[in-house]
């Protein structure tokens, strides 16, 4: 096994108790828990930067979904990019940075074949948990996958400044959108949308009722709606889509933090007069895009033709406000917490 030096201990940010409603300091623990050296095929991380991620509250909660709910009492998880600092697998050196999905610590011991190498030459590495990671492999599945974008579409993307939102609507510019629409939370964001992005139009879902704001952004109606928020923007873009419209339901983070379930859009039966499609999706389904989407956008953004934003927070003992931020829309583009 080759070492960097082992350290005794790290911090750690577990989950002490599950929220009802928007989540609390008190729902986290900040802990040093001892560091455990690696064993056959495993590796130890140093955590330098490391991301959260809006689907993380639902796994706050003790329900049944795709992915295992956070359990008490342990340390929550996502993605994390950081340095090898020992190593007992042959894939791996010390030195050689690692994205990987045991964040929320300082140090994690993981078997190698859950680590994939990153080139922090070739791209930051906050990057590789943004446009180049997660965030960005699940808008362009989004897009192309799921809403099956095609060149002249009119596409709406709610929460547009966000992390996904914001490359959904470049890649559609890229690829020959008719109009591109952004819906944000801010002034400061719609004008981040439209002058730094290039989105043809946004609006602040503040100023009024968004089903007014969309129909007067898009006269002609809209062909695509990529969804990252739910509840009303999800009834507008259904009373916006033109025929045979499709839906690429990716989150709602309007209603995460409900403590009981909102109602449903009040004009569901449009879908069936329009014969519109929704489809949901999670991005661990399309794993076999990932090579696909690094040829397609990796150079984009070496040229500078995808600009992307990050919110970053120092210091891993401030992720949870982060966290918080997070859910308030406190972030422009990707949320990130060094550590």
């Amino acid at each position: 096994m080759t070492t960097q030096g082992l350290p005794d201990t790290g911090v750690e940010i577990r989950l002490a108790s599950r929220p009802n409603g928007f989540p609390t300091q008190d729902n986290f623990e900040i802990t040093d828990a001892p560091v455990t050296a690696p064993g056959e095929g495993q590796i130890l991380v140093r955590n330098k930067v490391m991301s959260v991620d809006p689907a993380m509250r639902g796994r706050m909660n003790d329900v049944k979904s795709y992915v295992p709910p956070f359990q008490l009492g342990k340390p929550l998880d996502g993605g994390a990019v950081g340095e090898v600092i020992a190593s007992n697998s042959p894939q791996f050196e010390v030195g050689q940075h690692v994205l990987h999905y045991l964040g929320w610590r300082e140090y994690a011991t993981l078997d190698a074949k859950r680590a994939v190498p990153v080139d922090g030459d070739a791209a930051p590495l906050n990057a590789y948990l943004g446009v180049l990671g997660m965030p960005g492999l699940t808008a362009y599945a989004g897009l192309f996958e799921i809403a099956e974008f095609k060149e002249g579409d009119t596409v709406f993307v709610s929460g547009a400044a966000g992390a996904v939102g914001s490359l959904v609507g470049q890649l559609a510019k890229q690829n020959g959108a008719a109009k591109v629409i952004g819906s944000a939370g801010s002034a400061e964001k719609v004008r981040h949308i439209t002058e730094d992005l290039g989105f043809d139009a946004a609006f602040n879902y503040k100023d009024g009722a968004v089903r007014d704001q969309l129909a007067q952004a898009a006269p002609d109606g809209i062909d695509v709606y990529f969804d990252n928020v739910g509840g009303d923007h999800l009834e507008a873009a259904i009373d916006e889509l033109n025929d045979f419209g499709r839906i690429a339901a990716c989150g709602a983070i309007s209603v995460y933090n409900d403590a009981e379930p909102s109602p449903g859009p009040r004009n569901m039966f449009k879908i069936v007069k329009k014969r519109l499609r929704i489809r949901g999706f999670i991005v661990i389904d399309h794993a076999d895009l990932r090579e696909k989407f690094h040829t397609d956008v990796a150079p984009l953004v070496r040229d500078g033709k995808i600009h992307y934003e990050e919110t970053v927070v120092e210091g891993l003992r401030n992720a949870p406000e982060a966290f918080f931020g997070l859910l308030q829309g406190k972030n422009t583009g990707k949320m990130l917490v060094t550590i």
